[in-house]
């Protein structure tokens, strides 16, 4: 036993999150009892934040290959080939139990952790999304949780000079305890210059790179694998701070060594920090590894050999250099202001050894540290079936107009321009659309191509059938990008659950998981990066199911971009799909009748490709003016929302003929899109469509300062945009949640 460590005891392996079983298969890995460092190493590795013990058998189910794809999962982002020898790399990743505790610092390490992941791959950032989920607006702590999380991702983007250009925010009781902050990056890269984890070659310099380390963050990998209790406020510690200012300079200095030839691996440096980055590095490359923790350059005095190797100080890089190349590497991160340290070495020994004050503190087999980790196929149950809704036997209690102002002025559906509007979403001056719209798109260089991006989930439909919901938010963030005119080439996920040793919660992830490989594969959208967030619960109650899907799209011409806002007055307004009037788990049915209930809307992938493949063809042809796609709230809200964008009214025909005029309008039938047209271009629409079997109806023409409805009493656009756009800022401003 190493001098001054404490003894190993059950009460100690259980505080580091490892069962008695998993204590003793690390036991017997090693053939001896470990050292208190080598448990805090272990405890790192093998939590599930780390190793995704309880999912990993079933994410193997994903699709993660297609021609573009350069780099799949298992690295730190996502690549794939967008043309013209450049590469889009992309991550999604969350920030959960932090953001919880410590709102501002919570988020703004969310974003600094997703933006190393995408520039320590050889890209520079060029956007930022992310998926927000809180509680009740009622709940005492909602308010605060909102303006801690915005500050925090608008402090952090705003400061490295990255454009946060879109995103999604819900509220939901189910999230109380546990909110959800889910942060996406996108970088572009020369698609040959792409750097990777894997370390090769015997005896080169282990570098430390950036910030110095401190005890912030300590067990915080653990701490996101466990879920809350009433003393969450304890974990405060455990969360990290983070210097945009710093990373800003950490990305330069990166960048410039990549260009100058000087790296063999990177690897950053975040959950678990020096212990997962060294250890992935040589078990990839099949090297040992070995630390001097004596040279780890320290910001807190007596420092322990425990506290350096889980601590989680952001702005951290670890790296191989070549040996030639080490002076030059130093000079440049000198020049930056930052830490630069030899602190250990590549073996051909397939031993992780860290020493610390002339003790050897761990002595590990690499390898097996990560091969050996626990897998396990839990247990689950399958998701009871909810009966589907007829929509004539729903009565709406209202007019169409009072659902209409209802919808839009609730807080899943209300303008979120309180939120963006604190994000600097147009910082490098390539931000072509901006956030509000179905996709955010931003310029690749000069142009004239542009990367489409989104986020989407639909909670409600996964805890409705987790199957049905898993489908839905890969077709969602497939439409969303289609809708602007991109064509879809890739995904990112953050798959968001409770405790997945409960067989319901373990249900939830498997059948989600089926539903995203389904759904990925039928529109050739495969999945090249995420994340899994596992024990999202409080005392017991879980989060709703949200596997929060990052797509990301190409546009070849931006000349053909497309956008939601109607354009002029007396253009025909068309719909494309069709519409049975679906209420099972609609926003009407929850905000207008206070019910959750029914099975969600099918998603039939075959009708989602055959009507996004001709949308998309429509907008490449110019043929339309304005796209959006039909989600939460309907037909009839999406109607709104172009108004709202363009001031531009509508007048609209009568609904569909058997449809209850409320299922007509709110109903959220899957696959559809609202198109606008001149009247002359029409004609050529509606045979084209009727050529490929696909359903389009004329739905009246845009015009006025109201929207007009048969039978209803007319809806001004300017008071839908009262309503619209004073919810949150009312709200955040002390005002009362209803």
């Amino acid at each position: 036993m190493i001098p001054n460590e404490p003894k190993i005891t059950p009460a100690l392996i259980a505080d580091h999150g490892l069962t008695p079983d998993e204590y003793e298969r690390f036991r017997g890995l090693i053939g001896r009892d470990p050292s208190f460092t080598e448990l805090g190493i272990v405890s790192a590795m093998w939590n599930e934040h780390c190793s995704y013990k309880s999912s990993k058998v079933h994410l193997r189910e994903l699709p993660t290959k297609a021609p573009w794809v350069i780099q799949g999962p298992g690295e730190n982002a996502g690549v794939i080939d967008i043309g013209d020898g450049l590469a889009c790399v992309f991550k999604m990743e969350s920030h959960n139990h932090p953001s919880f505790i410590e709102p501002y610092q919570g988020a703004t390490t969310g974003v600094g952790g997703i933006l190393r992941d995408v520039f320590t791959m050889g890209a520079r950032p060029v956007a930022c999304l992310n998926a927000l989920r809180f509680g009740d607006p009622k709940h005492p702590r909602a308010r605060a949780l909102v303006s801690g999380v915005v500050a925090g991702i608008g402090g952090y983007g705003n400061s490295f000079g990255v454009p946060t250009v879109g995103g999604s925010v819900g509220f939901h009781p189910r999230y109380n305890g546990n909110i959800l902050v889910n942060a996406m990056a996108v970088g572009i890269a020369e698609k040959d210059k792409i750097f990777y984890a894997k370390a090769t070659g015997v005896g080169r310099p282990v570098v430390y790179l950036g910030s110095k380390t401190g005890r912030d963050g300590i067990h915080g990998a653990t701490m996101a694998s466990a879920e809350f209790g009433d003393t969450s406020e304890e974990k405060r510690p455990t969360v990290q701070v983070g210097d945009p200012f710093s990373e800003k300079l950490l990305l330069e200095a990166c960048l410039e060594i990549m260009r100058k030839g000087c790296v063999i691996a990177i690897q950053d440096m975040g959950a678990a920090g020096l212990t997962c980055s060294a250890v992935e590095m040589g078990a990839k490359g099949n090297l040992g590894v070995t630390l001097d923790l004596d040279r780890v350059p320290t910001r807190e005095a007596a420092m322990t050999a425990y506290e350096m190797m889980l601590s989680e100080s952001q702005e951290r890089m670890l790296m191989v250099l070549k040996p030639e190349k080490e002076k030059e590497a130093e000079a440049i991160f000198q020049k930056w202001g930052l830490d630069f340290a030899v602190v250990g070495k590549t073996t051909d020994s397939s031993r992780f050894i860290v020493r610390f004050g002339g003790d050897v503190m761990a002595d590990l087999p690499i390898k097996e540290l990560g091969d050996e980790a626990p897998e396990y196929n839990r247990p689950f149950t399958e998701p009871k079936k909810l009966p589907i809704l007829d929509a004539k036997s729903i009565a709406s209690p209202v007019s169409i107009k009072r659902a209409l102002e209802g919808l839009i002025a609730s807080p899943d559906l209300c303008s979120k321009r309180w939120v963006w509007e604190q994000y600097d979403h147009l910082i490098l001056n390539n931000t072509v659309q901006r956030p509000g719209g179905d996709a955010a798109v931003v310029r690749i260089n000069e142009g004239p191509k542009a990367l489409a991006m989104t986020t989407d989930v639909t909670p409600r439909y996964c805890e409705a059938d987790p199957f049905e919901g898993g489908k839905q938010a890969v077709a969602e963030a497939w439409r969303n990008l289609t809708a602007v005119g991109a064509r879809p080439l890739a995904v990112t996920d953050n798959l968001n659950f409770g405790n997945p040793e409960r067989p319901e919660i373990m249900g939830q992830l498997v059948h989600c998981v089926r539903g995203i490989s389904e759904a990925c594969k039928a529109l050739d959208f495969p999945v090249v990066s995420g994340n899994v967030s596992l024990y999202n619960e409080t005392n017991g109650r879980a989060i709703l199911p949200t596997p929060t899907i990052g797509g990301v799209g190409i546009l070849d011409d931006l000349a053909k971009m497309a956008t939601l806002a109607f354009k002029a007055e007396g253009e025909t307004i068309l719909l494309v799909g069709e519409t049975k009037g679906w209420l099972g788990q609609s926003a009407f049915l929850a905000t207008v009748l206070g019910r959750e209930e029914g099975a969600p809307p099918p998603v039939d992938l075959a009708v989602e490709k055959r009507n996004g493949d001709f949308v998309r063809k429509l907008i490449a042809a110019s043929s339309v003016t304005a796209v959006h796609d039909l989600s939460d709230g309907g037909l009839l809200v999406a109607i709104a929302e172009m108004a709202l964008a363009s001031r531009i009214g509508a007048r609209l025909d009568s609904p569909s003929a058997g449809i209850p005029p409320h299922a007509f309008w709110f109903g959220e039938d899957q696959a559809r899109y609202v198109l606008t047209a001149k009247t002359a271009e029409v004609p050529k629409i509606t045979a084209e469509a009727a050529g490929d079997g696909i359903p389009v109806r004329v739905l009246g023409t845009t015009g006025g300062s109201q929207l007009t409805l048969p039978g209803e009493d007319p809806i001004l656009v300017s008071s839908l945009h009262a309503l619209f756009e004073g919810w949150l800022p009312t709200y955040m401003a002390g005002g009362a949640a209803e």
